[in-house]
């Protein structure tokens, strides 16, 4: 048994019919590389193989009585891997357009949480590839854990063992109703004292960020965004689009300028973000706001939970016409905003989650959303957007060379936007995930990626686009 932290069992509690708290990727692979050729049985046998011994892939759900307590994991006794991997074909000719319209349906279907919380779906008949749509519950993972689960189904060589190996399978005794019940009261009667030991750290917290606005280097503030057409409630209908980057070429600005590959990926968003509002006559006078979820992993003291996360707020320079000059004010406005995150304590926001009711803040989510109220008090913010890395060199997913991997992380009531980048074997890949009905036009937004670098190497790089790279 293995209790979730207050931070995983918040994505359980902030899910609803139309906020889905699972974690996506589009996965498009080279079945020629398989040893024995590809077979649709012989991919899911092998999945099974691997996933046999990790406890994430073979573990559910079970919650505690009456709501007191967070939930913990069981193993399941009853693991069927025909419940979690099935094979599609792609809807003929077989381009791109089919292909972001089977996963946009895929991504707006809810987990089952009556069994481990993942899903793959081989999908067949694109061009001469295979594509593996996988979708996993954010209690389960974050970018970082998620990055190193897809490690026990990857490996450097088409007929080498996986990157990772799972272990045992936890066979311990499952804990019974009256346990459950016991352990969620002692805890309901320690919240207040746990409480109380966090007011004081969080109240010295707020005022050094006063201090920091005053000396003008504290991050951007939420609740500061302007409003967009994509900022409301959000529907259970999910649009996807991808696109690649060359990685040598982001890092050849980054190199010209002295900044960052973050610095460059978010001036490139802040670009396509721009010109895609100004196209509708929607850019706002002041700056979009991007949550950017920061890893705390190296830094937490706490060994369990999947994710360890922090998060800063970014202005993405919607508002500045030139892309170099973008760039140079969002890497200034991203040093002091680094170093105001790494001045709050790394597990904070795990801390504070531990106190998410899980009966309250359900029904405090279906609330929001039934009253779209996200509609009705200032934008938190407009977007979220995510900087994962990736394998530096080819890795090969069950033996198919993986040729590109996109990202795609949740939406919420208020933000109906995710930019998710990764970077695999010198490729930059783009993977945007969006409300349907809030912002039907992704791959205009995402086509506008490569013209922006493109741009912005023109401006800033001594060789620029010209030679022929």
């Amino acid at each position: 048994m293995d209790q979730l932290t207050g931070l995983d069992a918040s994505f359980l509690y902030l899910e609803t019919p139309q906020q889905l708290m699972h974690v996506c990727a589009l996965v498009v692979v080279d079945p020629s590389t398989m040893p024995g050729g590809y077979s649709f049985e012989s991919l899911r046998a092998g999945v099974e193989s691997r996933v046999a011994g990790v406890p994430e892939f073979t573990r559910k759900l079970r919650m505690s009585p009456l709501r007191l307590d967070h939930p913990v994991w069981v193993q399941d006794r009853h693991f069927d891997i025909e419940r979690h991997v099935h094979r599609l074909g792609l809807p003929q000719p077989g381009g791109y357009a089919e292909l972001v319209e089977l996963a946009g349906h895929l991504a707006g279907q809810k987990l089952d949480r009556g069994h481990p919380l993942w899903e793959m779906w081989v999908i067949e008949g694109y061009d001469d590839k295979v594509v593996i749509f996988s979708k996993m519950h954010h209690a389960t993972v974050d970018g970082v854990s998620g990055a190193s689960l897809v490690s026990h189904l990857c490996s450097l060589e088409p007929d080498s063992e996986p990157l990772a190996s799972g272990g045992a399978v936890d066979r311990t005794r499952e804990p019974g109703e009256w346990e459950l019940l016991g352990r969620g009261l002692v805890k309901t009667l320690a919240r207040p004292w746990e409480m109380v030991r966090l007011v004081t750290p969080s109240t010295q917290l707020v005022t050094r960020t006063i201090g920091r606005a005053r000396e003008g280097t504290a991050m951007a503030a939420p609740f500061s965004a302007p409003r967009t057409s994509f900022n409301g409630t959000i529907t259970g209908r999910r649009s996807i689009a991808f696109a690649d980057l060359d990685l040598a070429e982001v890092k050849e600005v980054k190199d010209a300028t002295g900044t960052t590959v973050n610095d460059v990926v978010l001036t490139l968003a802040g670009g396509a973000l721009r010109g895609y509002l100004a196209d509708r006559d929607e850019l706002p006078m002041s700056s979009l706001l991007a949550t950017v979820p920061v890893s705390v992993r190296d830094s937490s003291k706490r060994e369990a939970g999947a994710n360890k996360v922090s998060a800063l707020f970014a202005r993405l320079g919607t508002d500045i016409a030139d892309p170099a000059e973008r760039l140079q004010e969002l890497a200034h406005a991203n040093r002091n905003a680094k170093d105001h995150q790494k001045a709050i304590a790394a597990d904070a926001l795990q801390d504070w989650a531990e106190f998410a009711a899980p009966r309250t803040f359900g029904l405090a989510v279906r609330a929001y959303a039934g009253l779209r109220l996200a509609e009705k008090h200032p934008v938190v913010h407009n977007l979220v957007i995510s900087n994962v890395p990736g394998p530096p060199v080819p890795v090969y997913f069950m033996g198919a060379e993986m040729v590109a991997l996109y990202p795609l992380g949740p939406i919420f009531h208020g933000a109906g936007l995710n930019i998710t980048v990764m970077s695999n074997a010198g490729r930059v890949h783009v993977g945007i995930l969006a409300c349907r009905d809030l912002m039907p036009g992704v791959d205009d937004l995402v086509r506008r990626f490569p013209e922006e670098l493109t741009t912005l190497r023109e401006l800033v790089s001594p060789r620029g686009p010209a030679d022929g790279r």
